[in-house]
């Protein structure tokens, strides 16, 4: 099946952000586009506000004035519904409830061609629960695109239970041909962008409200360790506490309460006090100053400490293990004992320094734990953890060592998994889990989260990268200390942990 013909109309019904942004991506591919909007004039005002935007693309020399005076003339407001006969797809953008996108489809189905695709752009909504008022549900597909749509290159084609192959094929190839990266999913709550994304958040705020650290200390930890382009604090202050939040919850009751998806008693606060970010003034962050900038405190960094005379290193560093060449760049001596003791270093004063594993300081004598990074080499920051009992010698010795390194260093609490380490663990172990249950394939889940939510990896490359048996370990550990079932590790983790891969000869 082969993408829609650019002769043929697309419909977008629903004139929000949403709408003109997909209205816009349709138009500049070459597509007649109508646009409905059930208040009057709403229709008008938005194909006005789309022409803008191509005299703006035009002013920075993406769009030639006769590309521009083409698509303008290609764009259609429509009076009614029954405008949209001809169409060969009409795209939903509307208001977020069930009823009324079941009402709209059903209206649509007496209107349009046998052969008119239908999609909804919904992104908390079951597209099966929609598409289930439609006599013919085949023909209806989830086209979700993300915001802003002319910009970001995902679309995620969702396929409810009832929807034809051939529909899902169709949708897919009219999505690439508009220059966009399309990747298959079925329909699952979050689909796949905001059912993996959660943890980034979740474990932001859970750390927050155990007391482990600052909002600010958090994201510059996520952002100049993790390698995450924003922290989780400032990203849901850019997208909106209260739509970050309904989408967390959307996903939790659509899971029946899973407590993998529980959301924040932290973030329902904010919420209910009305500080829902950027577009309010204030969220996590202070924004009253008018320009957007935010007004933070600095993330904590600690003083200047002197760097140890040596260090030793016992057993395999693992994903740490270029802290050494970087520890012998700095002119620190490092001696290697092959023990399997597991990963840490052991510092002068005989203290020891280990990557997060989902264990606590004061479970043993005298350990600092340290944050896993994206890269150490690039990182330039890293977050250290001790608990009371850790000796001030030992934690000394630990933060000058990665000043040393020339790392900002941030001390935070006693937290299990710290921050990244807890946070790339979790995220892997949803990825595993959804491509055990059939939502989508581990290439498509990387694209979808690289290019949705910008992560720096996706996570299969991250679970390549980080070991077959890291993020089921350390989510053992952490599940041990919380049973809840929150970090309980999913059956798929599970498998690939402990399988052999046969391919490379690792039976590990």
């Amino acid at each position: 099946m082969t993408a829609i013909d650019l002769s043929s109309p697309v419909a977008v019904v629903g004139t929000g952000t949403m709408g003109q942004g997909i209205a816009q991506v349709a138009l500049v591919a070459g597509h007649p586009v109508r646009l409905y909007d059930a208040a009057p004039g709403r229709a008008q005002d938005a194909a006005d506000s789309i022409g803008a935007r191509l005299d703006r693309l035009v002013e920075k020399d993406r769009l030639t004035a006769a590309d521009r005076d083409a698509a303008r003339a290609r764009l259609l407001p429509a009076e009614s519904l029954a405008d949209l006969a001809d169409c060969a797809l009409v795209v939903e953008a509307v208001l977020e409830r069930l009823d009324v996108k079941q009402e709209l489809f059903r209206e649509l189905e007496g209107i349009v061609g046998e052969d008119c695709l239908l999609a909804t752009n919904t992104s908390s909504l079951s597209v099966t629960a929609i598409g289930g008022a439609l006599a013919n549900p085949g023909r209806f597909v989830g086209l979700h695109f993300f915001n802003p749509a002319p910009l970001l290159p995902l679309v995620e084609v969702v396929s409810g239970f009832a929807s034809d192959v051939t529909s899902a094929t169709r949708a897919y190839e009219t999505a690439r041909a508009w220059g966009k990266t399309p990747v298959a999913c079925a329909d699952t709550p979050g689909f796949i962008v905001n059912r993996i994304a959660r943890p980034f958040y979740a474990e932001a705020f859970a750390v927050y409200e155990a007391q482990g650290a600052d909002p600010a200390t958090i994201d510059a930890v996520l952002r100049e360790c993790g390698g995450f382009r924003m922290g989780a604090f400032e990203l849901t202050d850019l997208i909106g506490q209260d739509v970050n939040e309904s989408v967390t919850h959307s996903v939790w009751q659509s899971f029946f309460q899973d407590v993998r998806f529980t959301p924040s008693l932290a973030q329902r606060r904010l919420v209910e006090s009305g500080r829902l970010g950027r577009k309010s003034g204030h969220g996590w962050y202070d924004y009253s100053d008018g320009n957007g900038a935010a007004e933070r405190d600095e993330p904590h960094t600690a003083e200047k400490r002197p760097q140890p005379a040596y260090v030793v290193a016992e057993g395999d560093l693992g994903p740490a293990a270029e802290l050494l060449a970087l520890i012998r760049e700095a002119g620190i001596p490092v001696r290697e004992e092959d023990e399997d003791h597991g990963t840490r270093l052991v510092l002068p004063g005989g203290g020891q320094l280990a990557l997060a594993d989902g264990q606590t300081s004061v479970e043993f004598r005298d350990v600092v734990y340290f944050d896993l990074a994206l890269d150490y080499r690039r990182a330039t920051r890293v977050a250290l953890s001790a608990s009371q009992d850790t000796s001030s010698q030992t934690l000394t010795e630990a933060i000058g060592l990665f000043q040393a390194l020339g790392k900002d260093v941030s001390v935070i609490g006693d937290v299990p998994g710290m921050i990244v380490a807890r946070t790339v663990a979790r995220i892997v172990d949803l990825a595993h889990d959804a491509v055990a249950k059939g939502v989508a394939t581990e290439e498509d889940i990387d694209t979808a989260m690289r290019l949705g939510v910008n992560y720096p990896l996706g996570p299969f490359e991250w679970s390549r990268r980080l070991g077959r048996n890291w993020a089921y370990a350390l989510l053992d550990d952490l599940h041990l200390r919380d049973p809840s079932g929150r970090y309980a590790p999913s059956l798929a983790l599970y498998r690939h942990a402990y399988a052999s891969d046969k391919r490379e000869g690792n039976t590990s």
